[in-house]
Order: C-alpha cells, then sequence, then structure tokens
C-alpha cells in the first residue's frame, strides 16, 4: 500500500496510473515504460533515509566529550535499504536542501552525516508544527549545524573559556579545600552566556532571567555578571562576616547577583535569581520573575524582551518533578513567558549516581517532549558548537516563543564539591577525565591550525595578574568594601518605577489607613453585581449576585465580597491584582466567583476588569493541579512586581504540603538569607468541618514554628470587614512581608460571619479583638481563640446563657502585638482564668505557639490553660461523628475546665 501511494504521486502529472496487476508484474515492465518500480521503491528509501537521520541521527551523534560516538544499527546502508550500488544514483530530495531539487545519494548520506550527527545532535520530529520543524531544517541544512564565525568571534569564545578555567583554577588554588562548585569541564557555557548578550539588542532582548543551581554560579557572578573578584575573594575568607542589614545571610554559592550590561551602546539587564540547595525550585522562581518584568515592560504579547534561561544539572532535570511541573506551565495562560532557554550542564553524574541508576530514559532531557520542545545535545568540548546551538536557541526561542532545551554534555573535573573524592564510586569515569585535555588548550589548537592567531599563555597570564591583585587587596587589613544596599543585588530592577516606594524589610505596628468611602464602596458592589446585558449567566449566578446586593443594602457583607471590595478598592486605586491557585477564580467552596461563564459559548465576564475605565487590571488565574511550581512561580512573581497584590490560593490549606520547599526555603527564609523581600499572599482554606485528615488542616502550626526576626504575617482572621483591612493593608504600608491567611470555609455561608458597612469606612485591621458583650468587670474567666472556633464559642456562651466568660480572638498570631495584649490583660486582670481554645490536636494549631509569646511578652503573670483535642499524628479524625463529639468536648471545656 505504501509503494503504491508513492507510485500514484510519481506518475502524477504522466496520466498513466498504474493498475494492480501492473504494480504486481513490475518485473516484467518493459525499459520503454514510463514508470520504473526500482526507481520509486529507491526513492521512497531515500525519502525514509532523510526521515531516519533526522528521527535518530542524534544516537550517533559526536556529542558525548568522553565517549566516541557509536554507529547506530538504524542508520547503516543495510538497514537503510541502500546498497554501495546505489550511491552514485541521483535521486530527488524535494525541500531538504534550498536550491537543490536532486542529489546524488552519497552526497546526500554525506550530508545527513554531518548535519545530524556531528558535534551537535538534535531532536525535534516530535513536534507536531511543520512551520517549526521546517525552521528547523532550513537552518540546520545551510550551516550543516555547523557554525561558521569569523575569526574574532572565535577569538573572543576562546577567551571566554579560557577567563573561566583560570578563575576556576586560582580559586582552586589560593582557597584549597573550600567549596566552590566548580565549572571545571563546562567551562563552553560561560562562551554560551556571553553568546547570549552578544545577540540580545538585535534580538530585541531587554532582560534575562537566569535561575541555575551551585555549579558554576560563581564563575558566572564574575566572568558574565562581572562581580567584583576582590568582593568574591573577601567572600571567601574565614574572617568573614557578611553585611547584610536584615539576617544572617547564605553562602556564596546560593546568592544572586544583577548586573546591566552595555552591549553595542544598549543596555542588557542580567538577573541570576538566588536559590537553596532544593535545586530545581529557582525554575518556577525564575519563570515568575520573568513575567511579571514581561509585564512591567507592557511585552504581554511577544514577551520577547525578557528571556527565561534555566540552568539545569542532568540527575535533577530528570529527577525533580518540579521540573515537569514547570515544563507545563510554559503555555498556560496565567503563567507563559514566551519560552523558556532551558541548558542543562550535564556532567553525566549525579552526586555519585552513574546515568543508569538515575534515569529510566535515554536522556536526561527527554521529559522536555511533553511540551514538544527541540532538544539540541551538543558537545561541551566544541565552544563553538555549544555557542551556535545556544544562538539557535534563542532564535527559535523569538520566533515561537516556545520553550528550547540545550543538553551540554561534559563533564565534572572535581567531584560533587572540591573536597568529595569521585574515585571512590567513579574510578573509571575518573581516569578518563585525568587523562582529558583542557577544552582551551584543544579549541586554541584547532584555530592555530586554521591560522587564527591566538597567544593563550598571554591572555591567561593576563588574566592571572588581574585576580592577583584583587586577591591581595581583599586580604587587606581595614578592607573598605562598597556599602551593602539592599535591592542592589538579585532583586534590583532597571525597570521599577521610582515613584514606588522601594519595599523595606523592617516592620512597624504603626496603623495603617486602609478605610473606603461608602460611596466607593456602593460603587464597587454595584459593578460587581451587574450582569451585562449580552450575557446569559447561570440562574444560580444571577440570584448569588442579586444577593450579594441585596445583603449590601442590609449591612450584611459576607466574606466573598468583603474580600471583592478589598480587590476593587486597591484596582480603582491604581494596584493591580493578581490571584492563583487551583479553581481559584470560582472559589473552592464557590463562593467567589471572580470571573462568570455564559452558558451559551462558555465565554468569560470578569467584573473586576470592568470597574472603570481608569482602573489597575486584575488578573485571576486558575492554576494546573501544582502547589509547588506554581506557589514558586508566583512568588517569583512577586519579587519583580511589588506594586501588584499578588495571591495564591490553596484549594485546601492541607494542599500546600505540596509546595513546602518553596515555603520554607523562599518565603520565610528568603529576606535573612537573600535579602530579597516579598509581599506574597497565601490563602489557606482551615477549619474543623467533619471532612478528614486531609481536608480540615492547613498546618498552622508550620507557618508559626517559622517565625522569627519578623519574616512573615500569620493571620487568622474572623470577619470580611478584618480580611478587607488586611488585604489593603498589604499594599498600603512602605514594607514588604509575605501574609499567610487561614481562611474559613463554613464561615464562607455562615449568617453570624458578616460585617456592617461602618466597619468598611472607619476601622483598619485589628490584630486583638476584644468582647464588647461581657464587660471586663464581669467575666471570671478570658478564652481566648483564633479563627472559626469563635462562633461557636460563642453560640456556646448564648445557648448555655453564660454571661461571665469573655471571648478574645488573637487576629494576628505573628508578628505578636505586645502591647495590645498587654493593653487585654490590664483590661480583665492577670487573675482572671485565661483559657487558650482551638480546634487543632494539642501538638498542632497554634497552643505552643501563643502559650511561649504570652510567656515571653507579658508583664503579667498570665496563666494560660488549655482547651482542646489531645495530641495525635492525624490532623483530624476521619469521621463525622466522631468530629463532632470532639468538637462539642471541647468547646464545653473552655467554658468549665
Amino acid at each position: 500500500d505504501f509503494f503504491e501511494g508513492f507510485e500514484l504521486g510519481y506518475n502524477e502529472g504522466k496520466n498513466e496510473v498504474p493498475n494492480s496487476s501492473s504494480i504486481k508484474n513490475s518485473s516484467q515492465t518493459s525499459a520503454s515504460s514510463s514508470f520504473d518500480l526500482q526507481a520509486a521503491q529507491l526513492q521512497a528509501r531515500v525519502a525514509g533515509a532523510i526521515f531516519v537521520y533526522r528521527a535518530t541521527g542524534h544516537t550517533q551523534a559526536d556529542i558525548n566529550p568522553l565517549m566516541p560516538p557509536q554507529k547506530s544499527p538504524r542508520l547503516t546502508l543495510n538497514a537503510l535499504g541502500i546498497t554501495e550500488a546505489d550511491l552514485s544514483k541521483i535521486c530527488d530530495v524535494g525541500n531538504y536542501q534550498s536550491g537543490a531539487q536532486q542529489m546524488r545519494i552519497g552526497e546526500l548520506l554525506k550530508h545527513l552525516e554531518e548535519t545530524y550527527c556531528g558535534k551537535v545532535g538534535i531532536e525535534y520530529v516530535h513536534i507536531q508544527e511543520r512551520e517549526k520543524r521546517h525552521f528547523l531544517q532550513a537552518r540546520m541544512g545551510k550551516t550543516k549545524n555547523r557554525p561558521d564565525f569569523d575569526a574574532e568571534k572565535r577569538k573572543r569564545i576562546l577567551k571566554k573559556v579560557l577567563q573561566a578555567e583560570t578563575f576556576e583554577k586560582f580559586l582552586h588554588t589560593r582557597f584549597v579545600g573550600q567549596k566552590r562548585f566548580s565549572l571545571e569541564g563546562g567551562e563552553s557555557f560561560i562562551a554560551a552566556l556571553d553568546a547570549l548578550l552578544q545577540k540580545a539588542p538585535n534580538a530585541g532582548v531587554k532582560a534575562y532571567m537566569l535561575g541555575m543551581a551551585h555549579r558554576g554560579r560563581l564563575t558566572v557572578m564574575t566572568q558574565t555578571l562581572q562581580k567584583s573578584y576582590k568582593k568574591l575573594f573577601r567572600e571567601f575568607g574565614q574572617d568573614y562576616e557578611p553585611n547584610t542589614v536584615y539576617g544572617s545571610g547564605d553562602v556564596k554559592y546560593h546568592l544572586g547577583y544583577s548586573a546591566e550590561l552595555e552591549i553595542d551602546g544598549a543596555k542588557v539587564a542580567m538577573y541570576l535569581t538566588p536559590n537553596p540547595s532544593h535545586l530545581e525550585t529557582v525554575g518556577p522562581v525564575a519563570e515568575g520573575r520573568a513575567r511579571a518584568m514581561q509585564r512591567r515592560l507592557n511585552d504581554m504579547e511577544t514577551r520577547s524582551a525578557v528571556v527565561p534561561i534555566i540552568v539545569h544539572g542532568d540527575a535533577a532535570f530528570i529527577g525533580q518533578g518540579i521540573v515537569a511541573e514547570t515544563f507545563n506551565l510554559s503555555k498556560l495562560k496565567g503563567y507563559e513567558t514566551g519560552g523558556t532557554i532551558h541548558f542543562v550542564i550535564n556532567n553525566q553524574i549525579g552526586f555519585t549516581t552513574d546515568p543508569d541508576e538515575a534515569r529510566s530514559s535515554r536522556y536526561c532531557s527527554d521529559m522536555a517532549k511533553m511540551v514538544e520542545s527541540p532538544i539540541l545535545h551538543v558537545n561541551g568540548d566544541d565552544p563553538e558548537a555549544v555557542v551556535y546551538a545556544m544562538e539557535l536557541a534563542l532564535d527559535y526561542r523569538q520566533m515561537f516563543h516556545d520553550d528550547v532545551v540545550i543538553d551540554m554534555l561534559c563533564y565534572r573535573r572535581h567531584g560533587h564539591n572540591e573536597g568529595d573524592e569521585p574515585r571512590f564510586t567513579q574510578p573509571q569515569l575518573y581516569a578518563k577525565i585525568d587523562a582529558h585535555p583542557l577544552i582551551s588548550s584543544t579549541y586554541a589548537q584547532k584555530l592555530k591550525d586554521e591560522n587564527i592567531n591566538v597567544d593563550i599563555e598571554a591572555w591567561k597570564a593576563e588574566h592571572l595578574q588581574e585576580m592577583e591583585a584583587e586577591y591581595n587587596a581583599s586580604r587587606e587589613k581595614g578592607l573598605s568594601l562598597p556599602p551593602f544596599v539592599p535591592f542592589a543585588g538579585a532583586q534590583s530592577n532597571p525597570f521599577t518605577d521610582s515613584t514606588h516606594p522601594k519595599p523595606q524589610a523592617r516592620w512597624s505596628f504603626t496603623p495603617t489607613l486602609t478605610g473606603v468611602s461608602l460611596d466607593r464602596l456602593q460603587e464597587i458592589t454595584q459593578k460587581l453585581t451587574e450582569i451585562p446585558s449580552d450575557f446569559s449567566a447561570n440562574p444560580k449566578i444571577t440570584r448569588l449576585f442579586l444577593q450579594r446586593r441585596e445583603n449590601f443594602a442590609a449591612d450584611k457583607i459576607d466574606w466573598g465580597l468583603g474580600e471583592q471590595l478589598a480587590w476593587g478598592s486597591l484596582l480603582l486605586e491604581g494596584t493591580p491584582v493578581r490571584i492563583s491557585g487551583q479553581d481559584c477564580v470560582r472559589g473552592t467552596f464557590s463562593h467567589r466567583h471572580a470571573g462568570i461563564y455564559d452558558v451559551r459559548d462558555n465565554k468569560r465576564y470578569e467584573a473586576l476588569n470592568h470597574l472603570s475605565d481608569t482602573q489597575a487590571v486584575f488578573c485571576g488565574h486558575n492554576s494546573s493541579l501544582s502547589e509547588a511550581a506554581v506557589l514558586g512561580f508566583d512568588f517569583g512573581y512577586s519579587l519583580s512586581y511589588p506594586e501588584m497584590l499578588c495571591i495564591w490560593e490553596a484549594q485546601f490549606g492541607d494542599f500546600a504540603n505540596g509546595a513546602q520547599t518553596i515555603i520554607d526555603q523562599y518565603i520565610t527564609a528568603s529576606e535573612t538569607k537573600w535579602q530579597v523581600h516579598s509581599g506574597i499572599v497565601l490563602l489557606l482554606p482551615h477549619g474543623y468541618e467533619g471532612q478528614g485528615p486531609e481536608h480540615s488542616s492547613a498546618r498552622l502550626e508550620r507557618y508559626l514554628q517559622m517565625c522569627a526576626e519578623e519574616n512573615i504575617q500569620v493571620v487568622n482572621p474572623t470577619t470580611p470587614a478584618q480580611l478587607f483591612h488586611l488585604l489593603r493593608r498589604q499594599m498600603k504600608r512602605p514594607f514588604l512581608k509575605p501574609l499567610v491567611v487561614m481562611t474559613p470555609k463554613s464561615l464562607l455561608r455562615l449568617e453570624d460571619c458578616v460585617s456592617p458597612k461602618n466597619e468598611f469606612i472607619e476601622d483598619g485591621f485589628q490584630e486583638i479583638i476584644g468582647d464588647a458583650e461581657v464587660s471586663p468587670r464581669k467575666a471570671t474567666r478570658v478564652i481566648l481563640c483564633s479563627g472559626k472556633i469563635f462562633y461557636e464559642l460563642v453560640a456556646y456562651r448564648k445557648a448555655q446563657k453564660i454571661d461571665d466568660v469573655a471571648i478574645v480572638r488573637i487576629e494576628q498570631l505573628y508578628p505578636f502585638h505586645r502591647d495590645l495584649w498587654s493593653d487585654v490583660v490590664m483590661q480583665y486582670g492577670e487573675k482572671k482564668k485565661w483559657i487558650w481554645c482551638q480546634e487543632e490536636p494539642r501538638n498542632m494549631g497554634a497552643w505552643n505557639f501563643i502559650r511561649d509569646q504570652i510567656g515571653q511578652e507579658s508583664k503579667a503573670d498570665v496563666k494560660l490553660i488549655y482547651a482542646g483535642r489531645t495530641a495525635s499524628a492525624s490532623p483530624a479524625a476521619g469521621s463525622l461523628a466522631l468530629h463532632k463529639k470532639e468538637q462539642a468536648k471541647l468547646i464545653a471545656e473552655a467554658f468549665n475546665l
């Protein structure tokens, strides 16, 4: 059937279509026949050979500097169905090579071999879009995947490789045994980064957002971002104490840095995002930062001005699930960045783990096929090929706004760190590496052989002299380094609006005015509850919006409306709002409906984007089913766009467990470690309603355990007005702090959980709320609580007609407002019985934290008694009946202990 179809095409235009009998008896066809079956079959095999080389040529490409290429059984003449006698025959090649419709088969196979089996091996036939495949085929066919750089560019490449080598060796001899995570063996990466910078102006790039692990980070800082040698050498000193201003700092190979470089008269910025040892977590953070910067530059259509570059290790790239999560974000509306260049520094070993222990696929880059990214495997010993691959990747990214992967196979000259001994576990591999020549020496010889004059010894001596002078200067007593300036490193941003105050770190309890006029509240409510006349909404939505308008008039503003009043008022004041998370637009509990859908065509309408003609933008994005990558992305976004209220909402608060690394390493600690400041908001639904262990607890205790040095805010608000002021306060203060909010579930529809309009107009956020129902003189005991349990305590007190127990709400658990707490104690008196009541088990929730806070901060001698569930390994009971019994018991105990 295949050959019959081919023959039909072969005879097109000749008005001669062979019938079945002529095909079967083709051996008897006369020489004068217009149809030659053997020629058609050979032509088909040639077409097949082109495809097989394109699909599998990379399997026998010369891409591994430590191993000669292996002949692929699929690319032998026999496997291709071509004989030696066929090599001199001429065949049609169609559009294989521009301008040549026919080639001798031997010449074609040689061209295919040189193109697809050289120092660059490419995987791209998995890409479904013909335009993308043809772009790559045209580029590769023209150059045979071999760069044609002029002498000056080749000299520059050699200098960059040599500088990286010399720098690494200098560190190795001056700081013996200190960790630096050397790039030795992969220095071609520095030449590739330099090529990206040089291409930036012509490619329309204004900034690169770089995320990478620690291997090679110091080399990138000094050789690419031009960090001072003197400063870096001083940081290596054993008596060096970082002037971090806000915290204790981090090791130098985790730090971020940024620079604005001049390339051909144009300014090009490059940002190196700080990251912990949790390697691939930096990927989504850098992506979020890139997207935010694109918005700042009003580059949301082509997204060409800011290009993310994520640098991976081979073992981490395939081993860490967050990489796949991040790839999945690449084409989603709320997370796309116009394509990312992924560069794998493939050391062919992960710490001590060989590839056959680290992955099940042939290449570490195979997961990139999930989004149809082209993958360029390149020999790290050929810096020209590496630069060629990087430039091709940038051109592809700018043309199609898709991800590209470069897999640079190289090696690691030392162990995982410079104190590690890799020969314990890979003796044969390191025997090869020990005998392997330096990249600079082999490349310099290649240039000399091609009559390009290079003097690497002179260049090396010049570089060493410069570093030696800086090293000596760094050891001088009383060395004066430039003063530390927050945000001048990883978070500096030349695109920041100078009229906006820079984010600061110092916490202040100074009251922030967050009230909004009644007229503004009415205006927003009217707009939020209007449905366009040409929009067909679900009838339930229509009733809900009508109910919201009626509730506003009746002075009963619920949680969903209170939240959107905060957002709407910020939008009208020029502050943009972004919320991201699983099902966040409607809201997991169907309380928000920030976007509604036409029942006829499913088009979405967002009233928050139709408040006025001059408002800021509202961005609501339902995320993929990911916590780690999405929260990392939103955290990164908040770093580069502090003027925007950035919110991540967990579907249930428990689901934040999946993003624990982002929370631990970035959100709660990065201010102390890296002096980067974020105002990100985490909305974590929390509350015990008998829904079992996975849908009750947002693990409040974990956030409180991480509280120190005023690093975050942890809040468990009880009213819509409190949430309103809390969200507005987040954007109205002159400093930034991450905000963790325990948000409710059952309270979303609780009749008592409403706020009157005056609380939105007059008041600001209250960290502690006293009891207006029971006078301090009459109270015999005071129950302290936080969150939803407040309403159940009030209901019990009313049902039991108790009039001598006051209930005080601790709305903000951290930072704990000691002055307000002292006022509460003075108001009620320390001799009263003080109870802490919580829903969570004794070893969870806020009990241990609040007990310490009261003990540390109170001048009075308050003895706090616990009322709540007993300690438990699981957050909550799985049975609704058991939950109800436990809940009733702990509430009664709070009043009767």
